[in-house]
């Protein structure tokens, strides 16, 4: 930036002073294990986002989403996540190899509340555990099993100043981002023309899902 933001923030004192401290309720919302309302909500939920980071402190955010409750809970401290087939960056699992500590957003349409859960991930091929996760006869490769360490329900006032599930805020398709055009236009190669991004996009969606 060519002018710097002036009167930052550079302390939890000076955090606190400004925005104050969590309620009782806020405080105490948080447990250690998936009790039934956590497997309840997980079992509703077909998007979630997990963040990780690397060793070095680099983080990412990635969408994972299958059909409702595509993540298995295991007993009340464990979650199973299948690794569908992606485009082979591998952001996720790089970090997870180098830094376990995982944190996941469950969304279910409609509500406005979700169900955060962070924890400790590691990453497994084992045969028994992956053939549960099966769709259309297609086994994954991999999947990501997350320790669970803490769960509390957000609140939905992200939601609702967004409107994210009020279809009449929508855009309409016209004005939605060109995302093939964008893609070509930071790929900036020649051999890849939008039109020819368009249908890569196109054949990956409908052949290779899973």
């Amino acid at each position: 930036m060519q002018n710097q933001p002036e009167d930052l923030i550079n302390t939890e004192d000076e955090l606190r002073e400004l925005l104050g401290y969590p309620s009782e309720l806020v405080r105490k919302k948080a447990i250690s294990r998936l009790d039934r309302h956590c497997k309840d909500f997980i079992a509703k939920s077909p998007l979630i986002f997990i963040g990780t980071s690397s060793k070095e402190g680099l983080c990412d955010v990635s969408p994972r989403g299958d059909a409702p409750g595509f993540v298995e809970t295991l007993e009340d401290h464990y979650l199973v996540i299948p690794e569908r087939p992606g485009n082979k960056r591998c952001d996720s699992l790089s970090n997870i190899l180098s830094n376990p500590q995982i944190g996941i957003i469950f969304l279910i349409p409609g509500l406005k509340e979700t169900l955060r859960v962070n924890g400790k991930a590691i990453i497994s091929r084992e045969a028994k555990l992956l053939g549960r996760h099966q769709v259309n006869g297609k086994i994954p490769r991999l999947a990501i099993i997350v320790e669970v360490e803490e769960c509390y329900i957000h609140c939905a006032k992200a939601f609702i100043r967004s409107e994210l599930w009020n279809k009449e805020t929508w855009l309409p398709e016209n004005d939605l981002p060109k995302i093939p055009q964008i893609l070509a236009d930071h790929v900036s190669n020649e051999s890849y023309p939008a039109h020819r991004i368009s249908d890569a996009l196109k054949e990956s969606y409908k052949e290779r899902l899973y």
